[in-house]
């Protein structure tokens, strides 16, 4: 039976979670709530649909549409996106990559974001062709911390969950990841807010620590 790798993607391959955080704050702040950057760090790994649907119940009175903020929201960070010429993959991961594929495993992805956000990075990135399988967030029943997206990940690579391990950087993507019966190894992304890495296999802070 052959093994694979399943990454996720915001926080583990691309910095892009201070990118995410700047604007839900600004589309929050269109209809005037205000909220600090600290307070979205139970939101990292999982939806924009989440997130502003908990904003709905916290401030009733604002009468808040998530899915036109969901909307709002991946039109920003779509521009955000295509306009970022500095847009770049955490150190390491090319190589982590090209020599995962070299020892002959299966990769897979599996984001939270939607589709066309990981078409852009995988292609801006020039990494698309390591992927045999990728899984959006939007394509799944339910979002991290269910392990739906591990489960249907590992089904489409065909390898047993128990022959997957997971890079994740995110307190809802390692529970995720255990509850779909898989090894994880939590990235300590500085830049991923406080995660409890708690229930992750192992914990790394560089990609040069991942040894096949």
């Amino acid at each position: 039976m052959e093994k694979a790798f399943i990454f996720d993607m915001d926080g583990v391959i691309i910095d892009s979670e201070p990118l995410h955080a700047s604007v839900k704050l600004a589309v929050l702040a269109e209809i005037g709530i205000r909220l600090s950057t600290s307070e979205l760090a139970p939101y990292v790994g999982r939806t924009s649909h989440d997130f502003y649907q908990d904003i709905a119940k916290r401030f009733p009175d604002a009468h808040v549409d998530e899915a036109a903020l969901t909307k709002r929201k991946h039109q920003l960070y779509l521009e955000l996106l295509e306009s970022d010429g500095a847009l770049k993959a955490i150190d390491g991961i090319p190589e982590l990559l090209a020599k995962i594929k070299a020892a002959g495993y299966k990769i897979g992805l599996a984001t939270s974001s939607g589709r066309e956000v990981i078409e852009i990075i995988l292609n801006r990135l020039h990494i698309a062709k390591y992927f045999d399988v990728t899984t959006s967030g939007r394509e799944v029943p339910k979002s991290k911390p269910d392990p739906a997206i591990y489960r249907i990940t590992a089904e489409a690579l065909g390898v047993k969950p128990e022959d997957c391990t997971v890079i994740e950087d995110a307190t809802a993507g390692i529970t995720a990841a255990k509850g779909a019966g898989m090894y994880c190894i939590a990235y300590k992304n500085p830049h991923s807010g406080h995660q409890d890495l708690s229930q992750a296999d192992k914990v790394i802070t560089s990609y040069s620590e991942i040894h096949l």
